[in-house]
């Protein structure tokens, strides 16, 4: 009779960590200005990779800050390695489509440059950050129009504008739902933020007047209320529905 002990079924390799953003907020704040700019424009070949190419950057920026927060271990470094290269290939394609597109590149490099510092010093959840993280998606609305042959620039921007309001808005509310509910500061520059908001909105259209009226006074009342994050997201998807409506109509 054989005494050998019974061999243990070996544990299955642990996939590395980077490969599924888990920023779950991002994902509207990174598809509604590029569907906007579509929307603004007209279809468009070069839409395609572009759109390929804004989300696998995604991808690869949020492996890449995942990567610098944890000091660069080599565990870490699989998908930054894969979303690079899957967004060089997609973005050769583009400019081949649209070479003119390149143009826009600089404008996104200081945005990048802060979420990348904010993820290396273990910071990327702050204010500075998210900020910065909102300007850098709603350009997208100016690319997206760009590549569909858009020519009414002051419109693109006045929109690039609106979503920015919103989206940076969104930046310091959420804080005081979660994060920061405790935080008079982030409470009173929320509040503050979508009242100016809700004022400049007053040389754009009546009806983005009302919606940024009513995100005022969500910014006002809801952090006085126990929610759920599920409840918390569920009203801001409905909040960029609403405020992407309003911007192309306006």
């Amino acid at each position: 009779m054989s005494t050998s002990a019974p061999t243990r079924p070996r544990a299955p390799k642990r996939r590395s960590p980077g490969w599924v953003p888990n920023q779950h907020g991002a994902w509207a704040m990174l598809a509604a200005p590029l569907l906007v700019g579509i929307l603004a424009s007209r279809p468009a070949a070069v839409l395609v990779p572009l759109t390929a190419f804004w989300f696998a950057g995604y991808f690869a920026f949020f492996a890449v800050g995942l990567w610098l927060k944890s000091r660069r271990k080599a565990r870490y470094f699989p998908p930054v390695r894969a979303y690079a290269v899957i967004s060089a290939v997609l973005g050769v394609v583009t400019l081949v489509l649209d070479p003119g597109l390149a143009r826009w590149a600089p404008l996104f490099l200081l945005p990048l440059g802060v979420g990348l510092v904010a993820s290396a010093t273990r910071t990327e959840r702050s204010l500075v950050s998210g900020l910065a993280t909102a300007t850098g998606s709603c350009l997208m609305a100016v690319v997206a129009y760009d590549a569909g042959g858009g020519t009414d620039w002051s419109r693109i921007w006045i929109i690039a504008a609106v979503l920015a309001a919103y989206f940076g808005g969104t930046v310091v509310y959420v804080k005081t739902m979660i994060r920061e509910r405790d935080s008079r500061a982030h409470y009173l520059l929320s509040v503050t933020w979508h009242a100016l908001s809700t004022l400049a909105m007053l040389v754009v259209s009546w009806p983005l007047v009302a919606v940024f009226a009513l995100l005022t006074a969500r910014a006002a009342l809801f952090p006085r209320r126990a929610m759920t994050p599920k409840t918390v997201g569920l009203i801001e998807i409905a909040a960029t529905i609403a405020v992407a409506l309003g911007a192309l109509a306006a």
